[in-house]
């Protein structure tokens, strides 16, 4: 009998704002290592995401909610979501099984029609409609573009979740292995810090806050009485912002402070001292120097 060979490839998850992809990606690869919200617009660069076993590694991309962008970073997160596209092997379209097709599904479609790769139809959150409800929602997404496979899942309950990897899989190429076999991400352990100190800004403050907010992680290589000592800064566009973030008695910057702690130590494994300050960077979304200084790579904007 033939020995299979090793598989391995790129695979894109896309779709617009709020439908699930860090969700799904997260439970796919066992570990948080995209952040998640109820508010859209929750991934701002393309997170990677990677599994191995004994056949095949699949190395996820976790791409920005593609939506009409209103200033550079907004820019920056469409470019990055559509740059994707070169990169991979297979390209999965997420929606919810709840949403109606729009024109942002249009948009994004009519991209995604061009490419020569496989295109997957993932429906997301079935958990929340009637299973009647899905032949019209799939009917209707086939009249848009040519599907290679079309999947139901509840990436919150893990419904279908193992069986949209097995047909990954099937239609991967031969490859080698792109990354040791326990690495789960190649993002650097400052940059989940930071998405996991803003996810906390994003689950506790309100809503004109999110968006306006970026985190800025100083230093993470030194150590106090047993503690790693992290030094990070939230940055907002105005100073309103500011009180909010830091709240009456700083209570809220504490709160952040609290709940960020626990979900940084296990990803390190050690005790930390988490030291918070706010800083107000007036429109910090449109000024490329401080966008690349966070994080976002400057040759990503559109001119």
């Amino acid at each position: 009998m033939t020995e299979q060979p090793f598989k391995s490839g790129f695979v894109a998850l896309l779709g617009r704002p709020n439908v699930g992809k860090s969700t799904l990606m997260n439970r796919i690869i066992g570990e948080k290592v995209a952040i998640m919200s109820p508010k859209a617009q929750t991934t701002r660069n393309k997170i990677q995401g990677v599994i191995t076993d004994a056949d095949a590694q699949i190395i996820f991309l976790d791409t920005p909610g593609i939506h009409k962008p209103k200033n550079d970073l907004d820019n920056y997160m469409d470019q990055a979501a559509f740059s994707a596209l070169s990169e991979v092997d297979i390209a999965v379209y997420m929606t919810g099984a709840a949403d109606k097709i729009g024109p942002g599904d249009r948009f994004i479609l009519e991209r995604l029609a061009k490419l020569d790769t496989p295109l997957f139809l993932v429906i997301n959150k079935i958990d929340l409609v009637h299973p009647d409800d899905l032949l019209d929602l799939i009917v209707g997404y086939q009249e848009l573009a040519k599907f290679a496979e079309v999947i139901p899942l509840s990436a919150t309950e893990g419904n279908n979740v193992d069986e949209l990897v097995k047909e990954i899989k099937s239609y991967l190429p031969a490859g080698p292995k792109y990354y040791p076999d326990d690495q789960l991400t190649d993002h650097p352990e400052y940059f989940i810090v930071a998405e996991l100190i803003r996810e906390q800004i994003l689950l506790l403050t309100r809503d004109e806050i999110p968006h306006s907010t970026a985190v800025i992680v100083n230093q993470m290589n030194t150590h106090e009485q047993g503690k790693l000592v992290i030094d990070a800064t939230v940055f907002v566009d105005r100073d309103s912002q500011k009180g909010i973030v830091i709240g009456k008695g700083a209570a809220m910057i504490k709160q952040i402070g609290i709940r960020s702690r626990k979900e940084i130590e296990p990803l390190l494994g050690e005790r930390v001292n988490l030291k918070l300050q706010v800083k107000t960077q007036r429109n910090w979304r449109d000024n490329p120097i401080f966008l690349q200084r966070a994080g976002y790579n400057q040759k990503d904007f559109k001119n």
